[in-house]
């Protein structure tokens, strides 16, 4: 499975490549980005090293690794990430977004997660979407419920397991 344009109201959701990784610094240099998720924003050559191991895809055939940076179409900038980790023999997608600090609050991450699930939930080798998140981040836990995921009582490494079943 590969990443594909896909579009929302007001996002492009474009397939990661190396080369966003000039701009993308900027939009993840905050720390506080990093505040449940750990470790510290990247540099440009850190993040554009990063980025090309992702590009060239998962050593594992059975799992894909979908990434899209989204432009923001009003702006003509990108603005954060989305991203699926397509685990095909489980039938089930794990997902994550971050948008950056000044584009926060403004419905971006939920419109962006609704739109990869719903991409997502378009693929018949899918049939569990699931995110990690943090107990206390709030704010992620709104984008997971907006994208009609749901907490379980699962733990996975400190995080709450959310879950959407087609």
């Amino acid at each position: 499975m590969y990443a594909e344009p896909l579009s929302t109201s007001r996002l492009d959701l474009v397939p990661l490549l190396p080369e966003h990784a000039v701009e993308m610094a900027a939009v993840l240099s905050d720390p506080a980005l990093h505040t449940f998720i750990g470790g510290t924003p990247l540099d440009r050559q850190a993040l554009r090293a990063r980025y090309e191991r992702l590009v060239a895809g998962s050593p594992d055939p059975a799992v894909s690794w979908c990434n899209w940076v989204l432009r923001l179409r009003a702006e003509d900038r990108l603005i954060g990430t989305v991203q699926a980790t397509v685990d095909t023999p489980a039938a089930q997608a794990s997902v994550a977004w971050v948008v950056g600090t000044p584009w926060q609050g403004h419905g971006y991450a939920a419109e962006a997660a609704r739109g990869l699930v719903d991409w997502l939930s378009r693929q018949p080798s899918i049939g569990t979407v699931v995110a990690h998140i943090h107990p206390a981040h709030l704010a992620s836990a709104a984008v997971a419920r907006a994208a009609g995921l749901q907490p379980t009582e699962e733990e996975y490494d400190g995080e709450t397991r959310w879950r959407l079943r087609r």
